[in-house]
């Protein structure tokens, strides 16, 4: 059935061609947008739905979460906020409630999330492995995340498991890139590598990446988040879509970024619950990088699923105008996951929108904290 939204009062199309637009209406046939103009102008359709001069907006892009776990970790948090400092240790604690964990439980906890994130505007998730880091256990939770979306990414190499820790990490990445990726590649779309200190280094990194692109995988770095390193370039010379984090950047990395279309994914959320340095998003777009914005939903460093939240955090602590924070957020997200369809609101697009519960887009960083979506379509229809 098609669906007339009108009498828009911002409309927020992240397309060249049309920009913001006032008093306007957007048609919906099915799960693609096939109209845009003027609410005088809008053509009938089957259903109406009465934007009351609200904002509309495309759906978030969330590209970068760890949906698939059990537990949390709230005593590690509330430690870190006593003065203890984050390493990113904790990541093995979240693997042993995983494996212990069964599918349905799994499942549950994941789809929680995932709602959770609806509400608050994402229409678009990538969601990745990383708290298995077994054969069978990276599998199964990449068998899950396929349950909940499309975007779904291998990332068995998050850290070294403890039962390698006597054995070597070069031995754990030979497991990674042969029998692992083997059974994983079926269920995953992407790979990824956390290239940081306490994790893998830049050759392994390479190891695991080539391996993945092999197997037809598209490529994701996590890189730079906790010190300088060599993540950024590695993920610009092998062509991976987004470098994520971002967080300690020299001129160097900053050179590579904008020489590439590698995307600079930019995970606030995270530096909030580390109390740790934001990236300079700023210094990033001046030097033309595409940049977008994600929760890294997970339990230990940024157990959040709000991408208004994320917005926000961009606009206070990373230099972003409410403006920018929002293309990062939806268009942003969307070239890091490679996708012309999704972060836009133009004829051919998917019908992901959201309604706000404010006349602005501005409102999202202005009233933080806020409950501020009003209306959900997600292909086209009502959530």
């Amino acid at each position: 059935m098609s669906l007339v939204v009108t009498n828009i009062g911002e409309l927020i199309t992240n397309d060249p061609e049309r920009g913001v637009r006032r008093d306007a209406a957007v048609v919906v046939d099915g799960d693609e947008i096939v109209w845009v103009g003027d609410s005088a102008e809008a053509p009938a359709a089957d259903l109406r739905l009465d934007a009351d001069g609200a904002a509309v907006l495309p759906g978030f892009v969330d590209s970068h979460s760890h949906l698939i776990f059990a537990g949390d970790r709230a005593a590690e948090f509330g430690a870190r906020m006593a003065g203890e400092r984050y390493t990113g240790g904790g990541i093995r604690t979240t693997v042993e409630a995983t494996r212990a964990a069964s599918d349905d439980e799994l499942r549950r906890s994941a789809r929680r999330l995932a709602s959770e994130a609806l509400r608050q505007g994402t229409t678009t998730l990538e969601i990745k492995s990383g708290y298995g880091l077994s054969v069978a256990d990276e599998t199964r939770s990449l068998r899950l995340a396929a349950e909940l979306t499309e975007e779904t990414t291998f990332l068995g190499a998050h850290v070294v498991p403890s039962e390698y820790a006597d054995r070597g990490a070069d031995e754990y990445v030979d497991l990674v890139r042969g029998e692992m990726l083997e059974a994983a590649a079926k269920h995953a779309k992407w790979i990824d590598v956390f290239c940081d200190r306490g994790a893998f280094d830049g050759e392994q990194a390479r190891a695991i990446l080539k391996a993945g692109a092999e197997r037809g995988l598209g490529l994701r770095v996590h890189a730079n988040q906790l010190g300088p390193g060599p993540g950024v370039r590695l993920a610009v010379e092998m062509g991976a879509a987004s470098a994520d984090h971002c967080t300690h950047l020299d001129d160097a990395d900053v050179d590579a970024l904008a020489g590439s279309d590698t995307v600079a994914t930019l995970l606030p959320g995270a530096e909030f619950s580390t109390r740790s340095p934001y990236p300079d998003a700023r210094r990033l777009l001046d030097a033309g990088i595409t940049v977008a914005l994600a929760t890294d939903c997970n339990p230990g460093s940024s157990y959040t699923t709000s991408m208004p939240f994320c917005v926000a955090l961009a606009v206070r602590e990373m230099g972003l105008t409410p403006t920018e924070a929002v293309t990062a957020a939806t268009a942003g997200g969307a070239a890091a996951l490679r996708r012309t369809d999704l972060g836009r609101i133009s004829p051919g697009a998917r019908a992901d929108l959201i309604v706000l519960d404010a006349p602005s887009h501005l409102h999202l960083a202005y009233r933080p904290g806020v409950p501020l979506i009003r209306h959900v379509l997600q292909h086209g229809a009502p959530r």
